[in-house]
């Protein structure tokens, strides 16, 4: 069941219950069509005081082993989100709470300093933004991903970071110097070049004219990136893979991935409800597509097919964008980055050097 609510301005259109929920009061309609008399829904944060931050897993479908998320849920919105249900966990919906009431982790700076600082530390590639954005517009108030900036900084850490925010060109006095170490590298997302499509996905990310302008901000401060053409829609933005990978290029990025989109737990329901919404005439082929590539079900969780299926269609798709890259010179394997120069600076209290 869902919640009724002014959903303007967000991606999702309800607000189902959590999987872990047993109970929902649920707004039962009255007969009468007045959404607009709802009040629109505003962002609500909430701190949690972090015990850990950096988060490991053994993936075989991810190129990194570890990765740390400042915040919870994420208010740019999009209604693809994978990141959607871990909101559950919390006792909150995959839905609008989602994208409405996020969870902001203030001591993470400090959470990270103490965990790169244990002796039994081994240092690899950290990712950041995997789950949800760092530079959402909240971080333009609370720079909690700044100051998880400074600490990698600090300790010569190399960070891959993914991102749709166009807020990350304010930490250019960080990632600038730590890129010409060989420490960072950066994945822009860009779903689709079609502003209205983009605003309809992905309501409070910034438009892609603005994301390929920053991709172009960075570059010329020396800083790598990838545009990432994630995720890749069957039926509705597929026909503009070539297109956004040039655009890519255009901006002054090196490399390219792709994912198709994908559909786990609760984002199946969210997503049809937006496609029934915002795409009514195109639903039935963006479904079957789907269908087509997970052996006749939403979506399918293996490892090694979740993330792009399987099938001719996903074939097609995967060979359009090796073309693709080898006709504008983009890389696909890159090089890892620097660990070599990893170090943790001097701590107060540390006994100095006599010499």
């Amino acid at each position: 069941m869902a919640v009724r609510m002014n959903h303007s301005g967000r991606g999702a259109a309800s607000n189902s219950a959590g999987r872990f929920e047993k109970y929902l009061t649920e707004l039962t309609e009255d007969g009468w069509d007045l959404s607009e008399d709802l009040p629109p829904l505003r962002t609500e944060v909430q701190d949690e005081v972090a015990r850990s931050l950096i988060t490991y897993n053994q993936s075989p479908d991810l190129p990194f082993d570890r990765s740390i998320n400042p915040y919870r849920g994420c208010e740019h919105g999009c209604v693809y989100c994978f990141a959607r249900p871990t909101h559950a966990y919390l006792g909150l919906s995959p839905g609008l709470d989602f994208e409405t009431r996020l969870i902001a982790r203030p001591n993470a700076a400090e959470i990270l300093r103490r965990e790169l600082s244990a002796r039994r530390y081994k240092v690899a590639t950290i990712a950041l933004g995997t789950n949800t954005d760092p530079y959402q517009p909240i971080e333009k108030r609370r720079e909690i991903t700044r100051g998880c900036l400074q600490v990698l900084s600090d300790f010569q850490h190399p960070i891959g970071i993914v991102t749709k925010g166009t807020l990350i060109e304010r930490d250019l006095d960080i990632l600038a110097p730590m890129a010409r170490y060989g420490l960072v590298r950066v994945g822009i997302s860009l779903t689709t070049l079609d502003a209205n499509l983009s605003r309809q996905m992905e309501p409070r990310a910034p438009s892609p004219l603005r994301r390929l302008r920053t991709i172009r901000v960075l570059t010329e401060a020396g800083i790598p990136v990838r545009v990432m053409t994630s995720p890749v829609v069957p039926g509705l933005t597929d026909h503009e893979l070539e297109k956004l990978l040039e655009a890519g290029k255009q901006a002054g990025a090196d490399a390219a991935s792709w994912i198709m989109l994908r559909l786990p737990r609760e984002v199946s329901e969210l997503w049809r409800e937006w496609l029934t919404e915002h795409q009514p005439g195109r639903a039935e082929k963006v479904m079957a597509r789907l269908r087509e590539m997970h052996g006749g079900k939403e979506y399918d969780p293996r490892w090694g097919h979740r993330m792009r299926g399987e099938g001719t269609y996903a074939e097609m798709i995967a060979q359009r964008f090796s073309a693709a890259v080898k006709r504008l010179g983009l890389a696909v394997d890159l090089p890892p980055l620097n660990c070599a120069d990893f170090a943790p600076p001097p701590q107060s209290g540390d006994q100095l050097s006599l010499f």
